[in-house]
Order: C-alpha cells, then sequence, then structure tokens
C-alpha cells in the first residue's frame, strides 16, 4: 500500500513498484485515516507511509496500523530534511521498519533511477521477510547477473542452512566494528542500552549504518543518550578516543590509518559497494589492516550482504566476527550471508549480543 497526500507522488511510486513483476501495489491512498480504512480490506505485506499528510500523518498513523496489523512492515517515507530525519528516527523506535528519502521534486521523482532501485529493494527485502516469517513464498533472490541491472531488486532474506561456527580470537579485542543496515538504528539502541547497563566497554566502537546523510546527525545524537557515553557522527581525520562511539556519515566510506601511535577516522567519496556509501565492507578491511587479532566486527540486521566480504579479511587476520540471528533479524541479508560464509564466532539473538561483546572487551 502507497500512502501519500500528493496523487502524482502516489502515481509515480506505484508505477515504480509495479514495474517489478513481484510487486502488486493492493491500495494507494491520501492519507492516515485511509490507509487504516485499506488495511482492513487487503492483505498488506508492506507500506510505504508518507509522514506529512492532512486528515492523519504518517506518525499518528503508524502506532494505529501496527495494532491493527504488527507483522505488516512499514517503510516511512520523507523528503530529506533535519525535521522530518528526527521523525523518521522516532518512527522507527515506534515500530516502523524502515526508511526513504523522496526527492524533492516531482522531476527528480519520476527520473530517480536511485530512488526507484532503494525503494523496489526495501519493498521486496521487507514483504519476503514477513512471507518468510509466515511460512509464505518469497519473491525469488536475483542471480549475480541480476545483480548488475540498475533497477533489479535487491536480495530477498536468506534461506536458512547451516551454519559453520569458527573459533573466536583469544585476544582481548582493541575495537568493536559495527555494521547495520535495515532494522539498524532499532538494533543498535538495543545493544548501546544493554550495553550501558552492563558497564560500557573501553575500546572504541566505530558504526558503518546504510543511512543519508542528514540522518547520520541525527542518529549520533540518538545513540548518545541510549548508550550515556559520547557518540559522533564522525569526521575526517577524527582521532579514535576508547570508550566513544563513532559513525559513519551518509554519503562517505568511513575507514581507519595509522598516524604514529594513534588512530585516525579517514572519509572517503570512493565508490558505493554493495550499492552503498557508506559501506560496511571498506570499514572491516581497514580495520582488519590495522587490529588484525584484536578486531571484534559484529554484522547487524539489514538487506544485502555488506559485511560479509569484510569479515573474511578480518578473520584472515585473526579477529573475531559475530552475526545477528535471523528470527530477531528484520531482514536476514547481511548478517546471513557473513553467517553462511562460516566467518562467524557466534550468531545471536540481537538481545544477547551486548552481553558477548561486554564478556569480549573484558577479557584478560
Amino acid at each position: 500500500m502507497v500512502v501519500d497526500d500528493s496523487a502524482v507522488v502516489r502515481g509515480l511510486e506505484t508505477r515504480m513498484l509495479e514495474e517489478d513483476s513481484n510487486i502488486r501495489v493492493v491500495a494507494s491512498v491520501g492519507n492516515g485515516q485511509m490507509a487504516l480504512q485499506s488495511l482492513d480490506r487487503h492483505d498488506i505485506d508492506v507500506i510505504v507511509l508518507d509522514i506529512e499528510m492532512p486528515v492523519m500523518d504518517g506518525l499518528t498513523a503508524l502506532p494505529q496500523l501496527l495494532k491493527k496489523k504488527p507483522d505488516v512492515k512499514v517503510i516511512m517515507a520523507s523528503t530529506l530534511t533535519l525535521k522530518n530525519a528526527e521523525v523518521s528516527l522516532k518512527a522507527l523506535q515506534m515500530g516502523a521498519s524502515e526508511y526513504i528519502s523522496k526527492p524533492t521534486t516531482s522531476r527528480e521523482l519520476s527520473g530517480g533511477a536511485d530512488f526507484r532501485r532503494e525503494l523496489v529493494d526495501k519493498v521486496k527485502a521487507l514483504a519476503g521477510a514477513r512471507r518468510k516469517a509466515l511460512g509464505r513464498s518469497a519473491p525469488t533472490a536475483r542471480t549475480p547477473d541480476e545483480e548488475r541491472k540498475p533497477f533489479s531488486s535487491a536480495l530477498t532474506p536468506r534461506s536458512s542452512g547451516p551454519v559453520t561456527l569458527r573459533q573466536a580470537s583469544a585476544d582481548r579485542p582493541d575495537i568493536i566494528a559495527i555494521g547495520s543496515s535495515t532494522g539498524g538504528p532499532q538494533a543498535l539502541f538495543t545493544v548501546f542500552g544493554d550495553l550501558r547497563k552492563m558497564g560500557w566497554p573501553s575500546q572504541p566502537i566505530i558504526v558503518t549504518q546504510h543511512m543519508p546523510a542528514t540522518f547520520t546527525t541525527i542518529l549520533a545524537g540518538h545513540v548518545e543518550r541510549v548508550a550515556g557515553v559520547p557518540a559522533k557522527e564522525a569526521q575526517d581525520g577524527d582521532v579514535l578516543k576508547g570508550g566513544q562511539i563513532y559513525i559513519a556519515p551518509g554519503d562517505f566510506h568511513m575507514v581507519l590509518e595509522s598516524r604514529g601511535m594513534e588512530k585516525v577516522l579517514r572519509l572517503n567519496q570512493d565508490s558505493p559497494e554493495n550499492f552503498c556509501r557508506p559501506a560496511v565492507d571498506p570499514m572491516f578491511r581497514s580495520v582488519a589492516k590495522l587490529y588484525g587479532r584484536r578486531a571484534l566486527a559484529v554484522v547487524l540486521t539489514g538487506m544485502g550482504a555488506d559485511g560479509a566480504k569484510g569479515g573474511k579479511v578480518i578473520v584472515e587476520a585473526g579477529g573475531t566476527v559475530i552475526a545477528q540471528d535471523e528470527a530477531s533479524s528484520v531482514v536476514w541479508g547481511m548478517p546471513g550471508a557473513t553467517a553462511q560464509s562460516g566467518v562467524c564466532a557466534a550468531v545471536l539473538p540481537l538481545t544477547e549480543i551486548a552481553a558477548y561483546l561486554h564478556r569480549s572487551a573484558n577479557k584478560r
């Protein structure tokens, strides 16, 4: 279901979605009240929900939609402003699964290849996750050739298969690196909130969350409040300090390099990896190079496979990788790809990840 007060936007989004033969838009309505009524008439997997609408806006409608159908996946849609980024993060905390930044003009919207791809990818990934949870068939994942097509959809959640675990590094880590995407903000809040109760680790924590720039600014503020330790959107040249959190800014890869005895964060706009910038793989590769056996990496919920290749590099350097399990992930794409590549020392429910980090960080 597409929910937006602009008939033009609804029409464009519907056309983009239905160009994919696996997607059908069964309802297109102009406000939250109409969305609630439509939810009674259709079996809907995913709702694309605008924030600013008359009669009933998206933030007001969200809890009522989730109360009516708790398993429906909601993607919040808004133009990229600080206010809307703040509202979108609040919506994620209230139970929305994802967000998408709408272009600011109809011309940009109709011609936006990146927006089209992101919209289709997120709808298919979330629909696949819901259908899998309900025991229904999901759309077929892309083949390698389809991966290279500009508008093809993202990998749907991977089929559960045997996961081979490996031994964790015996060394105490000197850094914790976390990668996340779909469902990531909520997962980060859970992990950091739990860590705060257990006693904050002395190691620096670096985070790459797939998000646009305005959103990462707001995310850093939310993370600081939840964690109770300094958290910031990283700046080029930041010197890593223990007990602090650094978040990759939107549209920049975040990597580490040595400067004398110091470890320094560097930002770059190299080509996107896994269709993402920031991406997790570049961060993980730089962590492996600098920390080797003293690196601990975590892959949380997210669509696609970002982090799996970088995780392999960390393990080859002697470090440790863990991943979130399928049951607690919004989409088991990134952690699933990492787990099934055989690089993980543990695959854990979200509520057990902080305890693992705490134990590892305090090894003697």
